[in-house]
């Protein structure tokens, strides 16, 4: 693979900050370019972090810049959010989706999408249909390749502590052996990696990825 310029988004989370590690460590990649809402205090002579409203369309597309692949890590909690669901779509939805048409126009060729495992733009449950919907809509923009990662619970070193989810984190890896895979927590380092070797296989088209197939990526990223 040639060497590719790189945007993110969701680079302060648990999943992003964890694969931001990784491109600014990769050989294949060259530059990397962070949108955030906040700076993140991070130094790397590849790395150019751009502090945008994303509230913003115009501010949004004019700090897009020209590259070869988006990775959308984006995300938030209904508890961020404080209940208001209209948020929550505009950061979930709003900011991967305009992501994807700013890619187009930019030049950008690859978009990879951190989703769920249940989304489904059909469901009566709001999060899974609203990463459903997100799904269905970056799938009609004309990307030479879209890689959507579906896992199910996230573990890791979190900057905010949720004790609700770290007690239920503990419970469902305690009981993970007995869970189908679909449903088995998986570590934020992992799915980085796996997106990441995911573009190196440079592959075309629309790839659905769940927890088998993150596990393998994976492990042949670190056996590449």
């Amino acid at each position: 693979m040639q060497p590719k310029k790189a945007l993110i988004l969701g680079a302060s989370g648990l999943v992003g900050s964890q694969l931001l590690h990784l491109l600014l460590h990769s050989p294949q990649i060259e530059q990397v370019r962070a949108l955030v809402r906040h700076p993140l205090h991070w130094k790397h002579p590849k790395l150019e972090e751009v502090v945008v409203d994303f509230n913003n369309p115009d501010a949004f597309r004019q700090n897009f810049g020209h590259g070869n692949i988006i990775f959308s890590c984006i995300g938030t909690t209904m508890k961020n959010v404080k209940g208001n669901k209209e948020l929550y779509r505009q950061i979930d939805y709003n900011i991967p989706v305009h992501a994807a048409g700013f890619g187009i126009e930019s030049g950008y060729q690859h978009f990879v999408l951190v989703s769920a495992h249940l989304a489904n733009a059909h469901s009566s449950i709001f999060y899974n249909r609203l990463k459903g919907e997100t799904e269905e809509k970056i799938k009609t923009f004309p990307f030479e390749s879209i890689q959507i990662f579906r896992p199910s619970f996230l573990v890791g070193k979190r900057k905010e502590t949720r004790i609700l989810e770290l007690t239920a984190g503990k419970l469902i890896q305690f009981l993970s052996p007995l869970l189908p895979a679909a449903y088995r927590p998986i570590e934020a380092d992992v799915l980085a990696k796996a997106m990441l070797h995911a573009v190196y296989k440079n592959q075309t088209g629309t790839h659905l990825y769940t927890y088998t197939d993150i596990k393998s990526l994976a492990g042949s990223f670190m056996n590449s």
